[in-house]
C-alpha cells in the first residue's frame, strides 16, 4: 500500500512525463489562456488532429486538463485545464521551489571534519 507522499509523487511524475513533452507543453500553454477546440489548436500549433488527440489522452490522463461536448453540436469536443489541479501543482511547486527552504548543513565528506577557522584558510 502507498503511502500519501508516495502517491503524491507518482501523480507528481505523470504530470511531469506529461509536461515534458514539447508539444504537450504547448497545448497545455494554449490552454491556460482558455477553452479550446481541437480546430483552434490544430490552427495554432500545426498539430494533426489525431496527434492532437493523442496528447489529450495523456494530458487528461495525467489530470491537467477535461474535455466536455458542445451543448448544442455535441461533434464539438471543448478542452480546458483542471483548475483544481492547475491550483494544486502550482502550490506544490511554488512551496518545493521556495529557495527559503534550502538549508545550510555540515557536509559528509573531509571539508565536514574542518573547524570554521581552517574553511576561511581554504576559501579562494
Amino acid at each position: 500500500m502507498l503511502s500519501e507522499n508516495e502517491r503524491e509523487i507518482e501523480e507528481l511524475t505523470a504530470v511531469l512525463k506529461a509536461l515534458a513533452e514539447p508539444n504537450r507543453m504547448r497545448i497545455f500553454a494554449e490552454l491556460m489562456q482558455g477553452d479550446s477546440c481541437n480546430c483552434e489548436l490544430q490552427e495554432r500549433l500545426g498539430l494533426a488532429p489525431n496527434l492532437l488527440s493523442h496528447h489529450f489522452r495523456i494530458l487528461e490522463k495525467a489530470g491537467l486538463v477535461h474535455s466536455r461536448r458542445d451543448r448544442v453540436d455535441g461533434r464539438w469536443i471543448y478542452y480546458s485545464v483542471d483548475r483544481a489541479a492547475a491550483t494544486r501543482w502550482h502550490a506544490w511547486f511554488n512551496h518545493f521551489l521556495n529557495p527559503a527552504r534550502i538549508q545550510e548543513r555540515i557536509v559528509c565528506g573531509p571539508e565536514g571534519q574542518l573547524i570554521p577557522s581552517d574553511l576561511i584558510a581554504l576559501s579562494p
